[in-house]
């Protein structure tokens, strides 16, 4: 039998509900914040205003950097885990209710689209007539919005799932292919194609979507790029920025600011 959907921020469970968006703001402390893991009929977005949140579903780690947002479809177990000082919105959508994947993705969240959310979070309640119109726009919109690579695929393959839970603990541990593969029992040409099959990327480009994950959310959080770079076990700045620059076309600095400034754009390009 299906438990009743409630959290701190909720005094209702929103799976009783038949609105087709309902928007739930949460302002998080200056600790970090976890949701366990959990499933519930209507699909989420998750939206981050300020700081960072990360999303693990059964086949990934999905990052949601300041102004996106990762869509999770209903009844897909998923967890949450927010910065400190974190601005998130969560907002339910009722199945079928607009034309969304139903796989997980990372989107781009336009000023437009943000406003929206925001407004139906604090207000929606106060004008049904007026919540009517902004749901109306924000599921017009909503499909509309570019999809970003921010998600670290993940495998149920046993050995695999280990390899990742020592990452996710301990980000900064830079054993090599070699190294992992005596770990789980295999050898390293084994361990290679496992991940290539299972993944679909090389083992170095597997960890570097972890350690792009990392970055972000630590980065997003105010934390410094040396500071990161220690923390992901670089040799250097230099070395970290390169790899970041290199995956995601910006170095740190200037791809934070690129995401700032998407704030006073029209839309997200």
């Amino acid at each position: 039998m299906r438990q009743p959907l409630r959290y701190p921020w909720l005094n209702f469970d929103v799976d009783e509900l038949s609105e087709p968006v309902i928007a739930v703001r949460v302002d998080v402390t200056d600790t970090r914040a976890e949701v366990p893991s959990h499933r519930h009929r209507k699909g989420q977005l998750v939206f981050a205003l300020g700081g960072g949140v990360t999303c693990r579903v059964p086949s990934g780690l999905w990052m949601v950097p300041p102004h996106c947002g990762v869509w999770i479809p209903g009844d897909m177990e998923h967890s949450n885990i927010a910065t400190a000082n974190a601005r998130i919105f969560f907002v339910y959508i009722e199945p079928g209710a607009t034309d969304l994947p139903d796989r997980c993705c990372t989107l781009s969240i336009s000023p437009l689209l943000r406003e929206l959310i925001v407004e139906l979070a604090d207000h929606g309640q106060d004008d049904n007539s007026r919540q009517d119109v902004l749901t109306k726009v924000l599921l017009s919109e909503l499909p509309r919005m570019p999809v970003q690579q921010l998600h670290m695929p993940i495998s149920s393959e046993p050995r695999l799932r280990r390899i990742v839970d020592a990452l996710a603990e301990n980000p900064a541990d830079r054993s090599n292919l070699a190294e992992w593969a005596r770990r789980v029992a295999l050898s390293e040409s084994s361990l290679a194609r496992l991940v290539v099959r299972e993944t679909g990327l090389s083992f170095g480009r597997w960890r570097q979507q972890l350690h792009l994950i990392v970055a972000i959310r630590e980065l997003a959080s105010g934390a410094s790029v040396q500071q990161v770079s220690a923390d992901l076990g670089y040799e250097s700045v230099t070395a970290f920025i390169t790899m970041f620059k290199k995956a995601l076309g910006k170095p740190p600095a200037q791809y934070l600011s690129s995401v700032a400034q998407n704030r006073g754009s029209a839309f997200v390009a």
